[in-house]
């Protein structure tokens, strides 16, 4: 995948492993590792407590943040650990080869460290790129079909499944709670959760319209067709009322039986949800739990969450209009295409970063698309 070149992209083991030293070394600095280890000791302490549980909520809070910390740390500390023992296989490697017995194998297996290092750090550099309020929040994501008729509802349907094949990837689970069918084939929308750590901050760089051009298999003649999808993100938060309250008197709730596609998509139920914010005209379906109750409980968690992102993008607003017009057009404009035909390209129109293997980003390999936005998002922020 085309993309900038890692500053330790040479071909000396030593000089990459100097490298990869020295931006582990400038990591610890500006991810604060110190000032996590003393604020792990603290929440420790909390931990240890034994009215800890009195409040759930608290003690939810501090096992929750005490196990991201471990997490942090645990990361930092095996980079550190990693960084020595290459060193050691570096040393072992030049004194095989000064004893005039150059082993093969070793060489080999130090290029792969230290391949494998790289990766490492570049994960943990990630980390810095995080510095929204809910950056580390679960995704509530929505990809709707756009222009294209049944070409786009199948490019969504194919999105639901890419993004789907990323979090797995990931290690993070999916929940798909709403399927609107298209017409003849694929779907004409759908709502689903992604959580892990940072599903927010990962998926918020994937925000706008996706376009994909191929051979149509819904065309007679087979002729080339340009379709669009877009995918809109919101932070899930468990519990927004200290932020927003929706009062029920504002909420036209009507339930319908659920028609989703079935099988993997969604487990059919005669208590779907449908509920419209009347002040907003924000709507919200669940269709996906066992009872009516329980897809009213995840609508309105769903819903006070878009309300909370609209209130947030609001002011937002509110704000560039006092300091001028941002150049970030990420929303509702065109951010990749995805070539299958007459040739096999993936391109990012806002990094260029780009891909002939289209298969895998479909499958899900995302990550260096994403990553490359929150960099130069990160760079374009003032």
């Amino acid at each position: 995948m085309a993309q900038p070149e890692s500053a330790s992209g040479g071909s000396d083991p030593g000089e990459s492993i100097d490298d990869l030293s020295t931006r582990v070394a400038e990591a610890k600095g500006y991810l604060r590792i110190d000032e996590l280890r003393g604020r792990h000791e603290e929440l420790e302490a909390l931990a240890a407590a034994p009215d800890l549980w009195d409040d759930q909520d608290r003690a939810r809070a501090v096992t929750t943040e005490l196990g991201r910390l471990a997490d942090d740390v645990s990361q930092f500390d095996g980079l550190m650990a990693s960084l020595e023992d290459v060193r050691v296989l570096l040393e072992m490697v030049h004194e095989s080869a000064a004893a005039g017995d150059a082993d093969a194998s070793l060489e080999r297996e130090l290029t792969t460290t230290v391949q494998d290092l790289e990766r490492a750090v570049g994960r943990l550099e990630l980390q810095s790129l995080f510095q929204g309020e809910y950056d580390e929040s679960d995704a509530i994501a929505e990809v709707h079909a756009g222009a294209g008729g049944t070409d786009a509802q199948d490019w969504t349907e194919m999105m639901l499944r890419m993004y789907s094949r990323w979090a797995e990837r990931r290690g993070f689970s999916v929940e798909v709670d709403e399927v609107t069918e298209g017409q003849e084939a694929g779907l004409l929308s759908a709502t689903f959760i992604i959580k892990g750590r940072f599903a927010y901050g990962l998926l918020s760089a994937e925000r706008g319209v996706h376009r994909l051009v191929r051979m149509s298999p819904f065309d007679s003649q087979h002729r080339r067709q340009t379709s669009f999808a877009s995918l809109d993100v919101t932070p899930f938060v468990e519990d927004l009322s200290s932020e927003l309250e929706v009062d029920e008197k504002d909420l036209r709730i009507d339930t319908y039986r659920a028609s989703g596609a079935g099988g993997q998509h969604i487990n059919k139920t005669d208590s779907a949800v449908r509920l419209t914010h009347l002040p907003t005209g924000v709507v919200v379906s669940c269709q996906n739990e066992r009872s009516q109750h329980q897809n009213k409980a995840r609508a309105l968690q769903i819903l006070t969450a878009k309300l909370a992102e609209r209130a947030r993008a609001e002011r937002a607003a509110e704000l560039d209009a006092l300091t001028g017009d941002r150049t970030d057009n990420a929303w509702g404009s065109q951010i990749r295409s995805y070539v299958m035909a007459p040739y096999q390209l993936v391109k990012d129109l806002r990094t260029n970063v780009e891909t002939g293997n289209v298969d895998a980003v479909l499958d899900g390999d995302l990550d260096d698309f994403m990553e490359a936005e929150l960099r130069r998002k990160r760079e374009n922020t003032p």
